[in-house]
């Protein structure tokens, strides 16, 4: 079965919105974990416009899966992870301004970089995962730079499948084959969500992990958060 991580930024963003403490991340973050999910995921950005850094201290004595701390590696974002030690730690290249996350890396170009803090993470016993899109280079380069897992974006995916096209599917599978061919773990996500999931799932040989959040906090507001998680689990067994 594929793990359920889920990204609880919307939930700071709306703690934010009003300040105060309501609602409560550090609450949300226990009951999702009681209804079912094996993770919890955070993107702190600079800004802190939605997850702050000391809620990512705060989640430490509060995930009790697996968490996930996923951010673009400047110095601040570094020391955090070094500092709270979870159990994964996903790089993503996000610009400063960046709404949300809207590229993979070039591991290329890029492979001394994240060569040296994948190995900082990993002295510390913080398993890394590198965001990438599903282009077959930027996958064995994720290999050569060492990182334990790939985490594939599915914003093509989802954009493609909500056109009903399938066929987006194709170089997600082929970037999983290469993946599971030479030992890379398999993550997932962006803009995966009740309607598409089981698909992809069902396409993907060898998916460890999904993080959701968007769709997945949107979708509970009309079912319940409960029940949505619950609904997630079974299309990913």
């Amino acid at each position: 079965m594929t793990k359920l991580s889920v990204n609880i930024n919307k939930i700071a963003t709306l703690r934010n919105a009003r300040g105060g403490n309501v609602p409560d991340l550090l609450k949300v973050a226990t009951d999702i974990q009681k209804f079912g999910a094996e993770g919890i995921t955070i993107h702190p950005r600079p800004d802190e416009r939605h997850i702050r850094y000391q809620d990512a201290r705060d989640l430490k004595s509060i995930v009790y899966t697996e968490y996930n701390i996923e951010g673009n590696p400047e110095k601040t974002f570094i020391d955090l992870v070094l500092e709270i030690k979870p159990t994964q730690v996903t790089l993503v290249p996000d610009a400063i301004d960046a709404i949300t996350s809207n590229a993979g890396w070039d591991t290329i170009k890029h492979a001394d970089y994240l060569k040296e803090i994948v190995q900082e993470f990993k002295r510390n016993g913080i398993r890394t995962s590198i965001f990438v899109d599903p282009v077959l280079e930027m996958i064995e380069g994720a290999k050569k730079i060492g990182t334990e897992r790939i985490e594939l974006y599915t914003e093509a995916f989802a954009h493609e499948y909500s056109l009903g096209n399938e066929r987006g599917i194709q170089p997600y599978m082929e970037s999983a084959i290469l993946a599971n061919q030479i030992g890379l773990g398999i993550n997932a996500g962006h803009d995966l969500s009740l309607d598409n999931i089981q698909f992809f799932k069902e396409n993907i040989p060898g998916l460890l992990e999904v993080s959701i959040g968007h769709a997945l906090i949107s979708e509970a507001i009309y079912l319940g958060l409960d029940n949505v998680i619950n609904m997630y689990l079974q299309k990913l067994k």
